[in-house]
């Protein structure tokens, strides 16, 4: 219990730190003003897209879990992505994270370790996803530089990290290649890798990459990694559609590619295990839109107050929705992710 506590106040001090980043030099009767600036029927728009990436997500948990129940229904894995997202966006910790796997399982009467391996795995393609198509766009740097008004030295940053992502993505693909191949002898290793940890972090370590394992049991050939791959640039191509036509509600007129640095530094904020997302997204958010786009700090952080707030009521509406659907409760749910947290 205490060190739950310890948690909690880890969290919130990180919290108030990236929120005094991004509040910082801030006028705010500016940052009010850019708050109506939007335009109407693009911002609406904007809203309906929100639970895009609930849907193709869901597409992809079901493609990774076909082998193991091919009838799966698509509206449950939604139901679970929505219900898991609500308790993030609500409670420190991503104890969503868990609450999503826990609440398939009970839908469709699988395997929890299972599925919670599977959550390791998106994770993984996630970040996999991201590095790769940063690195993809920094790379093809001189086919758009003019479109770009960003601080020089903000994209020389930027592209250094997008060859190290591109890198990082082809060692992550090959790691997860050899880990595939060689399941056995890899739990030996990460055996072997968490001895030096202390014992309560040990065992969340060996866990970590024993449930990373459970998730691989799902691809049963290359092809069918390949294409949870392709289907992981769906769900991030997706998001990235989002953003753009968000800027379009805004006036930001840039070609669509060029949103994929900003949702590669968003996705870095909404990362860090905040409730809400809030400090880290708010800040990565603004830093993006100034640096890449050479926007006013007051307009930056005004759009990311609106999406910020928008991405929250929408979503955790849809989770009311749902857990009203079925009869649950937030606590119910919230409490079944923290029970399999302990």
């Amino acid at each position: 219990m205490k060190s739950k506590y310890i948690n909690y106040a880890v969290i919130f001090l990180i919290t108030l730190v990236f929120l005094w980043f991004f509040f910082r030099n801030i006028n705010w009767v500016e940052t009010w003003q850019q708050l109506g600036r939007a335009n109407g029927p693009l911002m609406l728009i904007t809203c309906l897209l929100i639970p895009l990436h609930l849907i193709t997500r869901a597409i992809r948990w079901k493609f990774l879990l076909w082998p193991l129940k091919r009838e799966l229904r698509l509206w449950n894995a939604i139901e679970a992505n929505t219900v898991g997202f609500t308790v993030t966006l609500l409670f420190p910790g991503r104890v969503g994270e868990l609450v999503r796997p826990l609440y398939l399982a009970r839908k469709e009467k699988l395997s929890t370790p299972y599925l919670i391996g599977t959550i390791v795995v998106e994770r993984t393609f996630d970040l996999f996803a991201n590095c790769f198509l940063l690195g993809l766009f920094l790379l093809g740097r001189p086919l758009y530089s003019f479109y770009l008004q960003e601080r020089p030295e903000a994209l020389r940053h930027l592209y250094f990290w997008g060859k190290a992502g591109v890198i990082l993505s082809i060692c992550l693909f090959l790691v997860i290649i050899s880990l595939y191949f060689l399941k056995e002898k890899a739990r030996k290793v990460i055996s072997f890798l968490a001895r030096p940890f202390p014992e309560k972090l040990r065992g969340r370590v060996e866990m970590f990459g024993l449930e990373f394992l459970e998730g691989l049991k799902f691809f049963h050939s290359v092809v069918h990694l390949l294409g949870y791959f392709v289907l992981s640039l769906v769900v991030w191509l997706g998001i990235s559609f989002f953003y753009w036509v968000f800027f379009l509600a805004y006036g930001l007129k840039i070609p669509y590619f060029l949103s994929l640095p900003y949702v590669f530094l968003t996705m870095i904020g909404a990362s860090i295990p905040t409730p809400g997302m809030a400090g880290g997204f708010d800040y990565f958010s603004k830093l993006g839109l100034t640096a890449l786009y050479g926007l006013d700090q007051n307009l930056a952080a005004g759009m990311t107050i609106v999406i910020h707030s928008a991405q929250i009521l929408v979503t955790c509406v849809l989770g009311y929705a749902i857990l009203w659907k079925n009869g649950l409760t937030l606590m119910q749910v919230r409490n079944l992710g923290e029970e399999k947290e302990k």
